[in-house]
């Protein structure tokens, strides 16, 4: 198993796969055997820690964290995660943020594979696998551990030792959905599937991988949106679909996005092994031989759109594993939908 850390985010390989465990994709902190100061459930916030310097609780200094007490017999503290999504897990981020004179010193994570909606004597009776060793943590950081364990996981266990606080717990991984969710017509475009943002031209305003996460939208901070162009071209944006499928349906969602939203889009794909995408050149359009499926059309504000009639007939018999949405000639859509079987 491969472990380092490292305060910087840019040379983390793994920071850019979606996190597993965040609450915005269904992540819950399940139980902890002590969370006095400050609760369990917000180390899967999405949002990033913040501190109140003047916040007072009953119990002591308010913390956007988890945060057990003081610890004065041995042993250690941990907090039982539900995975929003299950997957391979590629990396995790143990903040501390804010966390300075109260942080634990060392940390160590567990991870199952349980199906069911368990209760804690089933997660006590579980079989847990170590894919991160006792290590030790730095305070008032982000500390960031590589995994390299290639099994398909639904729950963990952060342990710390002996005690102290978390602000957050990142899980960057790959989705791996259970197969019997994969039958029929299914969103092939959809995270929760297996589905991922591969690249695209710009993400000023809101990040890349928002557009193929679950649910709706709460807000326009949650979608996919670019900087305002002032040249010409457009913008795009590629999708690794969950595999292979013949298209049937595409939703182009603009909730939240009023005076920001594009003008129009398009949808083309293509099939090509990963070895191949993965030495395009994306600035040069005819180094992929993408089909049209959907021809320009014009967009609302704050609207779903749906796409049956409009796709293009004579490219929907072929079966293709990667879409690229193109908006003109910039602005922001809240969720991308393709509807297909595998």
């Amino acid at each position: 198993m491969n472990i380092t850390t490292s305060s910087a985010p840019g040379r983390v390989p793994f920071i850019e796969l979606i996190d597993l465990a965040s609450a915005k994709v269904g992540g819950l902190a399940l139980f902890a055997n002590d969370d006095f100061f400050a609760e369990k459930e917000n180390l899967l916030k999405p949002a990033a820690p913040v501190f109140i310097t003047d916040k007072y609780t009953d119990n002591g200094k308010w913390m956007d964290g988890w945060e057990s007490r003081r610890k004065r017999v041995p042993g250690y503290d941990y907090c039982i995660v539900k995975l929003g999504l299950p997957g391979e897990i590629r990396g995790v981020n143990i903040d501390t943020s804010f966390f300075t004179g109260n942080y634990p010193e060392y940390a160590s994570i567990d991870a199952c594979e349980i199906e069911s909606t368990a209760d804690l004597d089933s997660w006590q009776k579980a079989t847990w696998t170590p894919i991160l060793k006792k290590s030790p943590l730095n305070g008032g950081t982000q500390n960031y551990f590589s995994i390299s364990n290639e099994a398909r996981y639904t729950h963990l266990r952060l342990n710390i030792f002996p005690d102290g606080g978390v602000a957050r717990l990142r899980v960057h991984g790959l989705v791996k959905p259970a197969l019997e969710k994969l039958k029929g017509v299914i969103d092939i475009a959809a995270a929760a599937n297996g589905a991922t943002v591969v690249t695209c031209n710009d993400h000023f305003f809101g990040a890349k991988e928002h557009l193929i996460y679950p649910g709706k939208a709460q807000h326009m901070g949650e979608g996919w949106e670019t900087r305002r162009k002032r040249g010409p071209g457009f913008d795009w944006i590629i999708v690794k679909l969950a595999g292979a499928a013949r298209i049937a349906k595409v939703e182009v969602d603009t909730h939240h996005f009023k005076g920001n939203f594009p003008d129009q889009c398009s949808l083309e794909a293509v099939n090509l092994s990963d070895d191949q995408m993965l030495a395009c050149d994306f600035r040069d359009r005819q180094d992929i031989a993408w089909a049209e499926i959907l021809p320009k059309v014009k967009l609302q504000a704050h609207y779903q759109h749906v796409y049956e009639t409009e796709l293009n007939k004579n490219a929907l018999g072929q079966k293709y594993n990667y879409v690229k949405l193109n908006i003109y000639p910039d602005g922001g859509i809240s969720r991308l939908r393709i509807y297909g079987e595998l």
